[in-house]
């Protein structure tokens, strides 16, 4: 073979392993790990949302809780802008329990520790971003 085509293979070969690598770059995958700590006891489950920087619901869970501790995990993940909210649902009904004047009787919490007073708050507060695995650590708040 003349230099020249030894060149021109190098070149292939450079560029074959720029387009496997792009779109590898392009579609990574992220774990996101919840853990909630400091939750009231160890009764019912935590059921937390999480959606996408367009407030659009992406995925749910449903989790059993520890020593008063619950770790939820979400795998594949695209890199992005996302935020999630959670409640303790001691008493397995699947609902917010809030008394007369709908002050929630459970425990409740947004990413970011966004904290709610009188009401949620504001979504942008609880954005955060994903770009590779991330441990996120939330406390629920108890009125």
């Amino acid at each position: 073979m003349d230099k020249n085509a030894l060149t021109m293979i190098g070149r292939l070969i450079v560029l074959c392993f720029i387009f496997f690598l792009v779109p590898v770059q392009a579609i990574a995958q992220s774990t996101l790990t919840i853990i909630i700590k400091e939750l009231r006891n160890s009764q019912g489950h935590v059921l937390l949302q999480v959606f996408d920087e367009n407030q659009k619901l992406i995925k749910e869970a449903s989790q059993s809780i520890e020593n008063e501790n619950c770790v939820v995990r979400f795998v594949n993940l695209e890199t992005g802008k996302y935020a999630f909210k959670y409640f303790h649902d001691e008493n397995d009904d699947l609902d917010l329990n809030t008394n007369w004047v709908g002050i929630p009787k459970e425990g409740f919490g947004f990413s970011n520790n966004a904290k709610a007073i009188f009401g949620p708050p504001a979504f942008i507060k609880w954005v955060f971003e994903v770009s590779g695995d991330l441990e996120i650590i939330s406390s629920p708040q108890y009125f």
